[in-house]
């Protein structure tokens, strides 16, 4: 079966909060602010609200992205579907949504700085970290769809 991407149903915020709740669990640099409850209620909001589209394959939820308007809030992908272009396939459905996107990664993400490069964002801005829960240092990026020339 191949992977599709649906908006999330609120009965995707057990899973979804998992994979967020277990992103911060096994990642050494990250505090683990919340309890898996805490991610659960979150991700909820976050539907309810409308914001989040899941990529599923199988009927199992691999990953998701959640977006406010401009701003993607949250691209978490369970372990074992990292590097499979999951991730890409969201973040490729976001871009055709918008013109431009916008998000905050934190400095210590590597991984993630390396992908929205990759994907033709541009750093913005630095912070350190006042402005987030974590208080890590982060970065901000930005995407801007390019202009087509009239024909």
């Amino acid at each position: 079966m191949s992977l599709e991407l649906r908006p999330a149903r609120p009965t995707d915020a057990g899973t979804i909060g998992d994979i967020l709740h277990r992103f911060a669990a096994e990642t050494p640099w990250m505090p683990e602010l919340y309890s898996g409850a805490e991610a659960i209620s979150f991700c909820g909001v976050m539907i309810d609200r409308g914001w989040v589209t899941v990529a599923e394959e199988d009927a199992r939820v691999l990953g998701f992205l959640a977006r406010d308007g401009a701003e993607i809030c949250a691209l978490y992908l369970a372990p074992e579907a990292r590097g499979q272009g999951i991730g890409k396939r969201l973040l490729d459905a976001a871009k055709g949504g918008s013109g431009h996107l916008h998000l905050w990664t934190f400095e210590a993400n590597a991984g993630a700085q390396r992908f929205y490069l990759r994907e033709g964002f541009t750093e913005t801005a630095r912070s350190d970290g006042a402005r987030n829960d974590e208080g890590l240092p982060d970065i901000s990026y930005a995407w801007q769809a390019e202009k087509q020339e009239a024909a």
